[in-house]
């Protein structure tokens, strides 16, 4: 599977998740396995699950319960932005869809909170971690949501994988993004001028309808993913996922692909590193009944990989995976 973006995290855990770089809205500059470079995509493979990866008008400012977007702005949603690969399906990148449109029938919160920036850090040369604090106690959100993000100012919504844990919002008060520097209003904004202390609104959104109390009701087996990037600075949240194999040994495994390195591997990477696209050979080993397939990255990266597990003998209805841009 892929990260970023969001599809997000490993098997549904709480850990951070390699999927937000970007989230729903970073445009997919290179393809990956097939065409040309992913910036970053993912394939996850398991028992039971594999992970292949690699406008609205200015916000009503003021108390929590007056920052909503105008009602013009709710009007532009109108399409689903999940797609589920059955045997009606086409999986073709049409015209650029707006983040709020792509996302229009499904699952949103209520709430809309104010959120306060508290944090900045560079993930990488193109990736900067968004620290925010949030106002609501009433906000919650659970593992491979997103947020509806609401930039005062800023007339297009944003729309980005949470890649922190369910459990840091309720110890500290804290979400976390992860997002890459496109050209996109949203993700230029916060490279260019999101600063500390910068006001932001947030609104959980999910593509697959979990409602409080309900849970996907997927039993998570062992877990294989397949990470591309162009080099290992590009690989984010690499200690998290080498924190996780070690954590559960045999249960969850890690491949990285490169496809530009130039530069050496650290040792603690090196086990676990290939040079190159993920291939047909990388995948058809982990081919059975009962592997679910999740695919997360750029629109052609997807296509590719679709086509390639089709060429194995994936059977459609257990492959998945979100297609943003």
């Amino acid at each position: 599977m892929a990260p970023g973006s969001g599809g997000s995290g490993t098997g549904g855990r709480e850990e951070a998740a390699p999927d937000g770089a970007g989230g729903r809205d970073s445009p997919s500059r290179d393809a990956a396995a097939g065409t040309s470079d992913s910036e970053d995509c993912l394939v996850i493979m398991a028992r039971a699950t594999v992970y292949v990866g690699c406008t609205v008008p200015q916000l009503l400012r003021g108390a929590q319960s007056r920052i909503f977007p105008s009602d013009s702005a709710l009007g532009v949603l109108r399409r689903s932005a999940f797609c589920y690969c059955t045997e009606n399906s086409t999986i073709k990148s049409k015209r650029k869809m707006d983040h709020l449109e792509r996302t229009a029938n499904n699952f949103r919160q209520e709430v809309i909170t104010q959120a306060k920036v508290c944090g900045i850090t560079n993930e990488s040369e193109t990736v900067k971690r968004l620290r925010l604090a949030i106002a609501n106690k009433d906000f919650t959100f659970k593992a491979g949501q997103w947020v509806d993000f609401f930039i005062p100012g800023v007339s297009v919504v944003g729309g980005f994988s949470i890649c922190s844990s369910p459990s840091l919002l309720k110890r500290e008060g804290i979400l976390e993004l992860a997002v890459k520097h496109t050209v996109h209003p949203p993700a230029h904004w916060i490279h260019t001028e999101c600063t500390l202390g910068s006001e932001v609104a947030l609104r959980v959104g999910d593509l697959h309808g979990y409602q409080e109390g309900k849970g996907n009701r997927h039993k998570l087996g062992t877990v294989k993913l397949y990470y591309s990037a162009k080099t290992t600075s590009e690989l984010l949240f690499k200690k998290n996922i080498l924190g996780l194999m070690k954590a559960f040994p045999g249960k969850i495994t890690c491949c990285f692909h490169v496809t530009q390195q130039r530069s050496q591997i650290c040792e603690e990477l090196q086990p676990h590193v290939a040079e190159g696209r993920i291939s047909e050979k990388d995948l058809e080993k982990h081919v059975s009944n009962d592997t679910s397939w999740y695919i997360c990255g750029p629109p052609p990266m997807i296509e590719s990989i679709s086509k390639l597990l089709a060429n194995i003998g994936v059977p459609r209805n257990c492959v998945f995976f979100e297609k943003w841009w």
